[in-house]
Parts: structure tokens; C-alpha cells; sequence
């Protein structure tokens, strides 16, 4: 099937890059290898999640946000945008399409797409002049292979799995993972109940959601060092030193992190409080693991019901994608650095690869779709 581009992925990146290109009329194509489209969002994620940016940093293009529906969006709220973006977009993603394999023909200039119909078993073949990654940075899940997993007795799940705390209640749940999804679901579990314990390997920073804003507001109009210097400050004020908590402050600032590694700072929504109040036991990093008990590299142990990993996601383009090496590194991420990475060679482009949230999503999208539009153009004239 020939079309002018194909986008992999229904996820935000892939509709709001079609709603882009709908904007050029530039014919495109996107293949979900899931029965929905932002499957991601509708069926993996937790109950309790919110958006953790304020809403002007997470609409999508030409769309946004209502001006009634509060700063922080619940999960089920952006379900429900996501709903009216396609609607209002008619956005018609080709499901249960699994991309087996990408590359491209140096001899016709275009890339070979390979598309397994997961309903009716038949490989179709796509020939596209520009190809769109869009399967984002949380296309697989990601469990680290500790010594003696595979024996432990009770629950383990990822955090894509979690949904609420209510059926650990007096249980006793260790949380693998520090990070924002690591941080809110103990939190949660504790709501319930749980008995929750959560490993703390690195340093991180700890910020509010106001903080968050206040910092992204700031550095539109003063530099960045000064921008982490005042965040840091306010971050002192309201949470003191975790040290003794076992939370330690990295020494780069909160935004410098997120600029040049893409790590977030952790938006508490109270667990700081449950750890300060000891309803959250803080623990190191895990040595072994036998039957139901854990052993920890400062030589103690207990034991647990279940094991949740928040231990994040993976890209997994490069499974697939024969020839990344025309815009991604070996770990399956932009090979060049923001704000530049969405663009390779070949007229190959990743979506939502930045680590800037649905903010970078947008961003990406509309530079995607103006870019296509301008190498249409300039074909066309010539």
C-alpha cells in the first residue's frame, strides 16, 4: 500500500502528529498494534493519576484544554480529551497492526513498512516516502533482573498493571522505583492500608506541582540556573533536608536535569509526610530475593506479600526499525540532541521522544508536520 507517510503509534504522539499533518492535508496512515488508540493512558494507568504539568503545558495542537476543567487533569478527564481530539480530528488509526520491520529502499527513496494484521494473521506491506516514529518512550515495561525474582512466593506486578491499593490492604508491598509513578503509588498503597516499604537508590529532587509551573513560567524569562537556584530554595523551605530520610538532594538543580538527561523531579502529592511520619518505610537497594523475603545491601531483610516495580519503560523502536540508525541511538532514543532529535535522515522522524512530557509532544508534532509539509513543497517545485 503506497502513502505518503506512516505513523507508528496511536498514542498523544501519533494522534496529535496526524491532527498536524490533517492541518497540511498530508495524506498519512497510523498503524496501533493495540485494539485502541492512547491504550497506554486507557488501559494502564493507575486510578488516582493526574497530570503532573498544569494544564497549559499538556494540550495537544489546535486543541486546548477547557478553561473550566482544573490546573492538574485527572487521568479520566484527558481520557475524555483524548476522546473529543479524535473525534474532532477524525483521526482513524489502523489497529491491531503489529510493525514487524521498517527499512529503507535506497533504490526507490522510501521506506518498507511490515505490518502484522494481529486479527487475520497477514503481513501487509506499507510504502511510505516519510515514516513517523510514534511509539513513545513507554512502549515496553521494564523490570530489572534481580537475583532470585523468579523465587519469590507472592505478587509481582509493574506499575502499568497497578490500578488502586484497595486489595493490599494490611498487606505488606515493597515498591521498587523512586521516581513520580514509584512515589504516588506508595502513597496510594498507604491510603489503603498496605503495609509499604519503597527502595531509594539515587538522589532526586523533591518539588511541588506549583513549584513545577512556577519554574516552567520562570524560564521563559530568566536563565536556568537561576531558575533550579530559586526552586531549589523553595523546595528547602517547604520539605527541609530528607537526608535523614533517605532522600538525598542531587547537585545538579531539578530543570538543569531535565534539560540535559531527561530525569524529572519527583512531584510529591504527600508521600514525603507518610515517610517524615514513618506509614513509609524508606529502604536501600535489594541484594537477593528468596521466597517471600528480601534481602537488602545494608544486610537486612523482610518479607512482603507483593512487589510493585515502578521501574519505568523502555523504547523499543529499534526492534523493529532495521535502519534507526537514521535518527536513534542503540537505547532506541534521538542520537541528537533537543531541539533537534524529532528530525533524522531519509525523511525518518520520532514523536514524543524528547522527555518533555505532552508539552514536547506538541512541540514535536507541529515540527514534524511543517517539515514534511516543506519537503513536499520543495519537491513539488522543482
Amino acid at each position: 500500500m503506497q502513502k505518503v507517510v506512516v505513523i507508528v503509534g496511536a498514542g498523544p504522539s501519533g494522534l496529535a502528529t496526524a491532527a498536524c499533518l490533517s492541518a497540511h492535508s498530508i495524506p498519512h496512515v497510523i498503524l496501533e498494534k493495540e485494539d485502541i488508540y492512547a491504550s497506554l493512558w486507557k488501559k494502564r494507568a493507575y486510578d488516582r493519576l493526574k497530570l503532573h504539568l498544569a494544564k497549559e503545558f499538556c494540550s495537544l495542537p489546535f486543541k486546548p484544554l477547557s478553561p473550566d476543567s482544573p490546573t492538574y487533569i485527572p487521568k479520566d478527564m484527558f481520557v475524555n480529551y483524548l476522546d473529543e481530539y479524535v473525534s474532532t480530528f477524525n483521526i482513524q488509526p489502523q489497529y491491531h497492526r503489529s510493525v514487524e520491520s521498517a527499512w529503507y529502499d535506497e533504490v526507490d527513496g522510501k521506506w518498507r513498512i511490515d505490518a502484522k494484521n494481529m486479527q487475520s494473521g497477514d503481513v501487509e506491506v506499507y510504502v511510505a516516502e516519510f515514516l513517523v516514529i510514534a511509539s513513545g518512550e513507554n512502549s515496553a515495561k521494564y523490570i530489572p533482573e534481580l537475583p532470585g525474582l523468579g523465587t519469590f512466593k507472592g505478587e509481582i506486578i509493574h506499575s502499568n498493571e497497578y490500578k488502586s491499593g484497595a486489595k493490599y490492604e494490611n498487606m505488606d508491598v515493597l515498591v521498587v522505583g523512586c521516581g513520580n509513578s514509584g512515589m504516588e503509588i506508595s502513597y496510594d498503597l498507604s491510603n489503603f492500608g498496605a503495609h509499604t516499604s519503597i527502595v531509594i537508590r539515587n538522589p532526586f529532587h523533591v518539588v511541588s506541582k506549583e513549584m513545577v509551573r512556577l519554574g516552567m513560567i520562570f524560564y521563559k524569562y530568566i536563565p536556568l540556573f537561576v531558575v533550579d537556584f530559586l526552586i531549589v530554595l523553595m523546595s528547602k523551605m517547604v520539605y527541609g533536608d530528607l537526608s535523614k530520610y533517605g532522600i538525598r538532594r542531587p547537585k545538579k538543580g531539578p530543570f538543569f536535569l531535565k534539560e540535559t538527561t531527561g530525569r524529572a523531579p519527583v512531584i510529591d502529592v504527600g508521600t514525603v509526610h507518610k515517610i517524615k511520619s514513618k506509614e513509609i518505610k524508606v529502604v536501600p537497594a535489594i541484594s537477593s530475593i528468596y521466597g517471600k523475603k528480601v534481602l537488602f545491601e545494608d544486610g537486612g531483610e523482610r518479607e512482603f506479600d507483593a512487589i510493585v516495580f515502578a521501574t519505568g519503560y523502555r523504547s523499543i523502536a529499534n526492534n523493529w526499525l532495521k535502519d534507526f540508525k537514521y535518527v536513534l541511538n542503540e537505547n532506541g532514543m534521538p542520537k541528537t540532541d533537543f531541539p533537534h532529535h524529532w528530525k533524522g535522515e531519509k525523511n525518518l522522524y520520532c514523536c514524543g521522544l524528547s522527555r518533555r512530557g505532552l508539552f514536547g509532544v506538541s512541540m514535536d508534532a507541529k515540527a514534524i508536520a511543517d517539515d514534511i509539509k516543506r519537503v513536499i513543497s520543495e519537491k513539488m517545485e522543482k
